[in-house]
């Protein structure tokens, strides 16, 4: 395995787009929502970098089987809170063909959210894509990757650090 980002680089660029997501909702109520299993352990500390008040819900939302991308979006859960009227910021692990943040982006917008932004851990460097995340904490190839919620077959996610396969 090829280690791309360490633990102590995670932490250095999730506080700075702590900051910055905190001065873009300044004077705003902020919903966090957080894709489950893979954006957990960014999520958390992305949240806790974020240095206004906020409300915090997930859900979860599959793109991939046996580490093959499906082709298809599985929203799997329900919302503890209503997004009706929320400033969501929807947080994920891994941002590569962006199916998996735009639909839940519909879904959410659908629900009345007022406004959904995406920050993600990686952006993918996928040919082709039609959309890019608002927050990005580091560009990466488009290869496996695993750890800090990345996984394969659901191993690796405790990594410290983001690895490549």
């Amino acid at each position: 395995m090829d280690i791309l980002f360490s633990k102590d680089q995670i932490a250095e660029r999730t506080a700075e787009l702590g900051r910055e997501i905190t001065a873009f909702y300044t004077g705003k109520e902020l919903t966090v929502i957080v894709l489950m299993n893979g954006g957990a352990f960014f999520g958390c500390d992305l949240a806790r970098a974020i240095d206004l008040p906020l409300w915090f819900d997930s859900l979860r939302a599959a793109s991939y089987v046996n580490d093959t991308r499906s082709g298809e979006v599985a929203l799997a859960s329900a919302l503890k809170l209503d997004p009706a009227g929320r400033e969501i910021l929807l947080v994920d692990d891994v941002f590569d063909s962006g199916e998996t943040v735009k639909k839940c982006r519909e879904h959410l917008l659908a629900l009345g959210a007022a406004g959904v932004r995406c920050a993600v851990l990686i952006n993918k460097r996928v040919p082709g894509r039609q959309s890019e995340p608002e927050w990005a904490g580091f560009t990466a190839p488009d290869r496996y990757l695993v750890g800090f919620g990345l996984d394969s077959n659901e191993l690796y996610r405790n990594l410290p650090c983001i690895g490549a396969m």
